[in-house]
């Protein structure tokens, strides 16, 4: 046992110094946002997807651009539009001819889905319906068409982009949909350095050219190895109690029953233990600490909890029950 973790902690070390590298290749383009930027390196460890929301000009899709660049694996790009359809994202069938024959078929011609790292722009600019077209690919890993099912390639990755809510022109996310991604990231404005940095680093004529670093086959095996990561069984307790907090049935605060009609479902626990170990894996340790369950808590649940219409009304937010149920939680 002593052994297997040795050569663990010894394939840790020489990964996370390549996950490291990878950092300093995307800060070549992206100034700042380091917390985005872990939590986006969170989930290709944890093997999920991510979800990412900000006000236009924060530089969005140039990170998830630029993550692609340094990780050599396929990558598309899907602008979501008011007309886009799912078969633009899925694929369609058409209508070919065997010229030796002469004979008539349909063939399936795949569409952009079909790569390891999708950049699902504005992703809330088109309606449900085509927005539904992403969830047995998320879930599954697969497309099915026509009766016909068709895998994807691993690993496969699905960064969706997002405008707030509120701005025109967008459609709220189901929550069925919402729920398939494992963390939703919120990006807010750089300090004022950052910015200063930025507007001299992006106004001239130089540009960085972004090495590839990781390959897929060391992003699977990234991804084995977060598995591998033990956990307590208190540590597990913790996570359970804290997503049973959040339901209003199974809750005993009353501040969750005053301000939330749904809580998180048992993905949210899946997900909170996952990417607490993957956070673990990326500053190179083999152990799930409380630090960890609680850094992830936020991203995992601001997605999963639904609060009333009171609560919208006194401008109390999921981040705020998050940080209640954290609060009233005993580790023991």
């Amino acid at each position: 046992m002593e052994k297997h973790l040795l050569e663990i902690q010894q394939e840790v070390e020489i990964l996370t110094q390549k996950l490291s590298d990878l950092k300093k290749e995307i800060a070549k383009v992206i100034i700042g946002q380091d917390e985005t930027l872990e939590h986006l390196l969170i989930t290709f460890l944890a093997g999920g997807h991510a979800l990412l929301e900000g006000v236009p000009g924060l530089a969005k899709t140039l990170m998830i651009k630029t993550l692609a660049q340094a990780i050599d694996l396929n990558f598309k790009r899907i602008q979501f539009t008011p007309d886009l359809m799912p078969s633009d994202i899925i694929g369609t069938e058409i209508l070919e001819e065997d010229h030796t024959t002469g004979k008539k078929f349909f063939e399936f011609n795949k569409g952009p889905i079909f790569a390891n790292i999708i950049l699902a722009d504005e992703i809330n600019r088109t309606p449900p319906k085509t927005q539904a077209a992403l969830l047995e690919a998320m879930q599954e890993f697969e497309v099915t068409y026509s009766g016909k099912t068709y895998e994807l390639d691993r690993p496969f990755f699905i960064l969706a982009t997002q405008n707030p809510i509120e701005q025109s022109g967008t459609f709220p996310l189901p929550e069925a949909q919402q729920d398939r991604f494992l963390l939703y990231i919120k990006i807010g404005y750089p300090t004022a350095s950052e910015e200063n940095h930025i507007l001299k680093n992006t106004t001239g004529s130089k540009k960085e050219k972004v090495n590839k670093i990781l390959t897929g086959e060391e992003i699977i095996r990234l991804q084995e190895l977060v598995r591998e990561v033990p956990i307590s069984d208190e540590l597990i307790a913790f996570v359970s109690n804290v997503v049973r907090a959040s339901r209003p049935e199974t809750t005993s605060s009353n501040y969750v029953k005053e301000w939330v009609s749904w809580g998180a479902g048992p993905r949210a626990g899946q997900a909170m233990i996952l990417t607490a170990k993957a956070r673990a894996l990326q500053q190179g340790r083999i152990s799930v600490t409380l630090d960890d369950i609680k850094h992830v808590a936020f991203p995992v649940l601001r997605h999963r909890i639904l609060v009333n219409f009171k609560a919208e009304a006194e401008g109390i937010v999921p981040d705020d029950i998050t940080a209640q149920i954290l609060k009233n939680t005993i580790f023991s």
